[in-house]
């Protein structure tokens, strides 16, 4: 049974109202205060206020909507505003402080049942509205609990590594991993899938599923090109809700200190390496399109060897962009940060003076950066 409350000082006004309520079954409770009217409708949560105008006291009615409506507790609650007042200017008025609805004095019996049914209408879509997002919201952070589990924690042994995943919203379409596929080479990627949230989330984790079993057909997984000719043979963005994504991978060899790489449309992985001269810097990118964009689309390697007291960083693009910045000098900018960034740094650091730079204003899109120590 829907509760509403009365808040109203004129007795005759009130008594009217609660007879005509009561006759359709509400559960009905009256106040003749402001104050009064505040303190029961934080106790009781009604469903529908009607709330005079004008009220006896110090709380006038457009006070009491306004504190109703400030109040998340009271958040889906109709207001129904009693006025005397026909000008358009105060009617307005009402509207702003919150009022849902307006009902002039002397009140019209019919009008008046109209507009409670009407008002309890929308408490109760509003409502379920609000659970279901409530229950949304659940499931989202369920799966971002899920999506995180997923990702290697930062390894500190034999060489260390470590990495960070911010999402612009709760889930988002970075991804990244790095594991053994012996004793001596290491595989590293990241990934960046288009858009953001559930289906981003869902196809980047599809993919580290599949690197990660090595269940690609055929694949040589020691071969960075043959990899991403494979995954973009099975995640054709026509088959994948038109979402692409993009990705660099490479397989280090830790016994001769030789990298292997290749990359489809994304940013490039950057080798610092500290020399007599001070740092030296290489962008490691190879030419390709983006995976799923055309089917039949070939990818290239390229080999380096990597100099003792180097640092590799592999990132997707919400690190360096920003609204003000071009690509290029966003990119710039980032690099010039990792090369006076001291050795050993945490990666936590970095992460913060990348914000800072960009004024910790909310995520644009989603920023993942990935460190390899290569000592």
């Amino acid at each position: 049974m829907p509760r509403i409350l009365i808040i109203d000082g004129d007795s005759v006004t009130q008594q009217l109202i609660s007879h005509v309520l009561r006759n359709l079954d509400y559960e009905v409770s009256v106040a003749t205060t402001g104050h009064d009217g505040v303190t029961q409708a934080q106790q009781l949560q009604p469903a529908l206020i009607v709330c005079n105008w004008r009220l006896p006291g110090e709380i006038d009615g457009i006070t009491v909507c306004r504190v109703i409506k400030e109040d998340p507790l009271l958040s889906t609650t109709f207001l129904l505003m009693l006025t005397g007042r026909d000008s358009i200017t105060d009617r307005i008025k009402g509207l702003e402080m919150g009022a849902d609805d307006l009902l002039t004095k002397p009140v019209d019996i019919n009008e008046l049942k109209a507009r409670v049914r009407a008002g309890l209408r929308l408490h109760h879509l509003t409502r379920d509205l609000q659970q279901q997002k409530q229950q949304l919201e659940a499931e989202l952070a369920e799966a971002e609990t899920y999506v995180r589990s997923l990702l290697p924690p930062d390894q500190t042994t034999k060489l260390p590594i470590q990495a960070r995943f911010l999402p612009s919203r709760q889930l988002g379409g970075d991804c990244y991993d790095y594991y053994w596929l012996d004793p001596d080479y290491l595989v590293v990627y990241l990934l960046d899938v288009s858009g953001h949230g559930l289906g981003s989330a869902l196809l980047s984790t599809s993919v580290l599923n599949v690197l990660r079993s090595q269940s690609l057909p055929d694949v040589n997984f020691y071969r960075p090109e043959k990899v991403l000719q494979a995954l973009n043979e099975t995640f054709q963005m026509s088959d994948q809700n038109e979402k692409y994504f993009t990705i660099w991978y490479g397989v280090y060899n830790q016994a001769n200190r030789q990298l292997l790489y290749a990359s489809a449309g994304h940013p490039p992985a950057i080798l610092i390496s500290i020399t007599e001269k001070g740092p030296q810097i290489d962008q490691l990118r190879t030419p390709g399109l983006p995976i799923g964009m055309l089917p039949d689309t070939s990818y290239q390697w390229k080999r380096c060897v990597i100099p003792p007291h180097s640092a590799l960083y592999l990132f997707s693009d919400g690190i360096y962009e920003t609204a003000e910045d071009t690509q290029a000098t966003g990119l710039s900018t980032f690099i010039d940060l990792l090369a006076t960034t001291p050795r050993h740094q945490n990666i936590d650091d970095i992460i913060t003076a990348v914000r800072q730079q960009k004024d910790r204003a909310p995520l644009a899109d989603d920023l993942s950066l990935l460190m390899l120590n290569l000592d």
